[in-house]
């Protein structure tokens, strides 16, 4: 009998392009694939966000109300 034994998945991890906020004050961040526009705005503050990477769990995105 194995009590408590969790049978754990393996996460899949993968370098992933994010928009992060351009504000000093807000820490804000979008996934590529969940963006609502080509040059997205910050959902918080409004300002603008730049693109990036940064390793992230797999998530896909398969709605066709984003781009």
């Amino acid at each position: 009998m194995a009590f408590g034994r969790k049978n754990e998945e393996e996460i899949k991890l993968e370098e992933t392009k994010i928009w992060v906020c351009s504000s000093e004050t807000c820490n804000c961040w979008v996934r590529d694939n969940f963006k609502s526009s080509d040059l997205p705005l910050c959902p918080i503050c409004k300002s603008e966000m730049r693109q990036t990477t940064k390793e992230l769990q797999v998530i896909h995105n398969h709605s066709k109300n984003f781009m």
